[in-house]
């Protein structure tokens, strides 16, 4: 698993001629950490940087929220087809999210968003997998709990975000996780739903080391090792959130 990453790294640091040498050249004669420079010469990564930073953070953000109310639905209060509407959004899952394209593309482009930042995090505001991830969990928190809150005169609200929410704080953090690494590395609809280059994400701005003249591998992959270093550094610290978050999802009190 970690031979890749290693080889991007290493790549990444070698001249163009020993990145493209066969048989391959795992360990440059010389390592060259200023590829790192030029990748950021060639393309405006900063901007890259702060796009990404910008629609993972809002669409981050806006599925927490939606999942949170969503699945506290679900779990707790009792409506008219509840179940069914449960069902169908889970039969949603099936659907192979390439299917999908199309018609949010036409809706983006119907609502005039196309080559937007709205764009790029609207359609993904909320989740099915995450409404059935936390929804589990919350199920798994006493009834005991609601009822004692509900005598005490506590609204379904306050109860929520004072009670369900820091006794899910695992399955919310992993949701979050797995949202923020879903999102960082999001390629095909922001290269579909965008034509300014300045307002791409780092996944797209890689493209820039693609040219008819052949790719630019050693930058290509210190351009990449940028991308992927900060969601290999979160999945490391907060992986037993991941564990836990999962693990309890199929639990019900």
């Amino acid at each position: 698993m970690l031979i890749p990453f290693i080889w991007m790294v290493m790549t990444s640091l070698k001249s163009p001629a020993e990145a493209v040498a066969m048989p391959p050249v795992w360990w440059p004669s010389v390592l060259r950490f200023e590829n790192y420079a030029r990748a950021f010469e060639v393309a405006p990564f900063g901007r890259y940087f702060l796009n990404s930073v910008l629609i993972t953070s809002l669409s981050t953000l806006g599925e927490l929220i939606t999942t949170i109310l969503a699945a506290f639905a679900f779990a707790r209060l009792n409506f008219y087809g509840k179940n069914i509407l449960f069902t169908i959004l889970i039969a949603t899952m099936m659907v192979p999210s390439e299917l999908l394209i199309i018609p949010n593309y036409l809706t983006i482009s119907n609502f005039g968003l196309i080559n937007t930042y709205s764009a790029m995090i609207v359609p993904y505001l909320a989740s099915v997998f995450s409404v059935f991830m936390l929804k589990q969990n919350f199920e798994s928190v006493p009834n005991e709990l609601y009822y004692a809150a509900k005598v005490d005169g506590s609204s379904d609200w306050n109860f929520l975000w004072r009670i369900m929410v820091p006794l899910s704080k695992s399955a919310i953090v992993a949701v979050t996780i797995l949202k923020i690494i879903g999102s960082w590395n999001a390629f095909m609809w922001p290269l579909i739903v965008t034509n300014d280059r300045l307002l791409r994400p780092l996944p797209v701005g890689l493209q820039a080391f693609t040219t008819e003249a052949g790719t630019q591998f050693e930058l290509l992959m210190a351009a990449s090792t940028i991308v992927v270093a900060p969601m290999i550094i979160i999945y490391l610290f907060l992986q037993r959130y991941i564990i836990m978050g999962v693990s309890k999802a199929g639990i019900k009190g």
